[in-house]
């Protein structure tokens, strides 16, 4: 008789005999993720879906989204003691535990998605405080989501200028971005992924400040027809695994895990590339407005809002990482300036 193993320890269910042993499932893996299930995350499922193709059935990966194994705000403690196995985690959401990792967050830094990802690779695989943050937290990196550029969306066109967001409430997150919306006045208000349509709807906020991609995806044009950017490029989530379920996999699937990672990564870089457009013509054919920021209110922007790698590196000087961190910055300042 075949045993079914959940890596999690939720579920061990015995089958009928003479399923063929390179079909035997082995390995159960609860995948927590925060954002819903939608074309956007279509690279992730494509990573699933090899993985258990390759191999022959041994590994299954349940996916539940929206939060359904953990709000956003729980999933890397959750997956760091092994609740759940797979966890896609936002670095800004956990500035007091992801010291390192939130920096790839930081706006004015990268200047396309596809160099966030580069100094992301370049960062946990030659760089020690990257890998040691990941090591502290019993979590294993495999690959970031490259998110495509950052918008603002709401009822009204006063996005399309800095006088015109002075005052206004802006969608936020982790300790970072507040800086980029204070410098123009604006006030930034933390709201989830999955509240935003109602937010904007409501008028808690004034506008959202999100990818296009999820722009489209939760079809927050419904709410505020107008978007303006792009305004920032960052890294996104990161799909990581526990330590304790990494262990525990034997040495070949942990290659196949680690080869489909690179594969998604790459994917991923060439798919956030098409992405953008995509949602740009989804969301004019939906009736909603796509306003381009010009680069002369971006360098505004900029030059407005204090060096936020300098305001990074105080910030974890405090934490008694001073050279470690500048040293981060100073490399990403050499990589980025190529």
């Amino acid at each position: 008789m075949t045993r079914y193993f959940s890596i999690t320890g939720l579920m061990a269910i015995a089958v009928t005999a003479g399923a063929s042993v390179a079909s035997a499932q082995e390995f159960r893996l609860n995948y927590a993720h925060y954002l819903s299930n939608s074309p956007f995350v279509k690279i992730e499922q494509d990573f699933v879906q090899r993985v258990e193709e390759r191999s022959e059935g041994r590994v299954a990966i349940n996916v539940v989204y929206s939060g359904g194994l953990g709000a956003e705000s729980e999933l890397l403690g959750l997956v760091g003691r092994g609740a759940v196995d797979l966890a896609a985690i936002v670095p800004g959401y956990y500035g007091d535990q992801l010291l390192y990792a939130k920096a790839l967050q930081t706006p004015f830094v990268f200047d396309s998605p596809a160099q966030a990802i580069e100094i992301a690779d370049y960062s946990y695989t030659e760089l020690e405080p990257f890998m040691d943050e990941m090591a502290g937290l019993r979590i294993h990196r495999l690959f970031h989501q490259p998110i495509d550029p950052y918008y603002l969306t709401g009822k009204s066109d006063a996005c399309s200028s800095l006088d015109g967001l002075d005052g206004m409430k802006i969608r936020s997150f982790g300790s970072l971005i507040p800086h980029m919306m204070t410098a123009i006045g604006a006030t930034p208000v933390t709201v989830p992924p999955g509240d935003l349509y109602e937010a904007i709807d409501r008028g808690i906020i004034d506008y959202s400040f999100v990818n296009l991609g999820n722009v489209n995806a939760y079809r927050l044009y419904e709410a505020g027809e107008v978007s303006c950017g792009p305004a920032m490029n960052i890294a996104g989530h990161m799909v990581t695994i526990s330590d304790r379920t990494w262990q525990r996999l034997p040495e070949d699937i942990q290659a196949i895990i680690t080869e489909e990672a690179a594969l998604a990564q790459q994917a991923y870089v060439e798919w956030v590339e098409e992405v953008s457009a995509e949602s740009i013509k989804a969301i004019t054919d939906a009736g909603g407005q796509v306003i381009p920021i010009s680069d002369e209110m971006l360098a505004e922007w900029q030059a407005q809002t204090p060096d936020l790698l300098d305001i990074w590196v105080e910030d974890l000087a405090k934490r008694g990482h001073s050279d470690a961190a500048a040293e981060v910055a100073q490399l990403w300042r050499e990589r980025t300036a190529n």
